[in-house]
């Protein structure tokens, strides 16, 4: 099994690296996610149409999924800390930016900054994970990362909303806050290990696109599938849910619609750490499992309003979305191969954010023309549906555990079926 073996003196020379990368994890999407609860601030200091920040959250994530894409293989190449540190300066700046803003086009170029920061380390700091975990325990290195990832995104916002308390002016000490913590993170991103470096191929070169690796392909399909639902049922809850949600109730208490995406997030989160030890196909297949419940829970509770079933609903499509995140990246980080794993991660992240955005941005189209309760619905049959469908898949293809020689850990295989004579 993972971490036999580990003995007191590696899990204490290893554990401050290992923390080291959660922390700049954390810090560096909690930074990202500062802007947040301002956007309404600048619209209102700027006079701009919604349409304007529309473009400022495109940019972030095409920003983000270009550095994903370029970064994963340098990573590789050049080692962990040298995509680091440019990483933490990129975000550094892009809050700088923030912190002077003096119109729409200064907001534009630090979601840029800070989607190249975001893209460029989400890889490589994952990697690193996987690779300093004191005892080599995988599964456990991924629900670290898991923890840091959705732990940043949902303190960025609460810390800018203290700090933003009763502005009427885009305030710049949430954005100090985050450059003294981001210089922390860089500090703390100088003094890890520079991890694996490959010279690679001969006539390899440098500067190249990400590609998933031939021994991944299978388990990054599969569970590159699990995640893109994932995250779009996600992306729905944290954009357009806490709106379904007022109109279903009929209420305008701003509290009750920041209670479903909250409570998404904390059942996301919470539910990861007493089954972080199963097969990660089996996560796969029990998150999707909740989350299609969740979104069935959601679309009745649009017909039959009702604040414990909306509420509910919440709860088991976050606690589905955690079990999937953690079981789908577990499954990508085992199949890597140790010299590109960077990469392959990467790529993993470049579904998590076009899972994230584009059916939101779909369901968002559909709702100009047909209204947001039905698109809503629509939207949850479809993924539900979907996720039933992949839970099948997944069966098809669910794996014993077994070992293979000199990995030195316990991996999955696919089971192949008997043949009769």
């Amino acid at each position: 099994m993972e971490g036999d073996g580990c003995n007191t003196a590696k899990r204490t020379g290893g554990a401050w690296a290992f923390a080291a990368a959660a922390y700049t994890l954390f810090v560096l999407l909690a930074s990202s996610n500062l802007p947040t609860p301002l956007y309404h601030l600048y619209q209102a200091r700027f006079g701009t149409s919604p349409l304007a920040i529309s473009l400022v959250f495109s940019v972030y994530a095409a920003a983000l999924i270009s550095a994903l894409l370029l970064a994963g293989p340098l990573s590789d190449r050049f080692g962990r800390r040298r995509v680091m540190l440019p990483a933490c300066l990129l975000a550094m700046a892009g809050l700088a930016v923030f912190a002077t803003a003096d119109g729409v086009g200064d907001l534009i170029l630090a979601r840029v900054l800070q989607g190249l920061a975001v893209g460029a380390a989400a890889g490589p700091l994952t990697a690193a994970l996987v690779e300093l975990e004191p005892c080599g325990n995988r599964p456990q290195a991924a629900l670290v990362s898991t923890t840091a990832s959705l732990g940043g995104l949902a303190v960025g916002p609460l810390l800018s909303g203290v700090l933003a308390h009763g502005a009427t002016e885009p305030p710049a000490a949430p954005f100090l806050a985050g450059l003294v913590l981001l210089l922390s993170a860089a500090v703390a991103a100088a003094l890890l290990p520079d991890g694996r470096r490959t010279t690679g191929p001969s006539g390899r070169r440098a500067l190249r696109l990400a590609q998933v690796p031939r021994p991944a392909r299978s388990a990054f399909a599969l569970s590159g599938a699990s995640v893109f639902l994932a995250f779009a049922a996600a992306g729905l809850f944290l954009s357009l849910v806490p709106g379904y949600l007022l109109a279903a109730l009929g209420s305008s208490d701003l509290r009750v619609a920041a209670a479903a995406p909250s409570l998404m997030l904390a059942c996301s989160l919470g539910a990861q750490f007493p089954l972080r030890a199963k097969p990660p196909l089996g996560l796969q297949s029990a998150g999707l499992a909740l989350l299609a419940v969740g979104l069935g829970l959601l679309a009745l509770g649009g017909v039959e309003p009702s604040l414990i079933v909306l509420l509910a609903a919440s709860a088991l499509a976050g606690g589905g979305h955690g079990l999937t995140f953690l079981g789908s990246l577990t499954e990508v980080a085992r199949s890597a191969p140790p010299d590109r794993r960077a990469e392959t991660l990467s790529l993993f992240y470049v579904l998590v954010y076009l899972g994230f955005g584009l059916p939101t941005v779909g369901v968002g189209l559909l709702a100009a023309q047909l209204g947001l309760p039905i698109a809503v619905q629509l939207f949850v049959g479809v993924v539900g549906a979907a996720s039933l469908v992949q839970i099948g898949v997944l069966r098809r293809v669910r794996r014993p555990w077994t070992a293979v020689p000199g990995a030195g850990e316990a991996v999955e295989r696919p089971a192949r079926p008997s043949r009769r004579r």
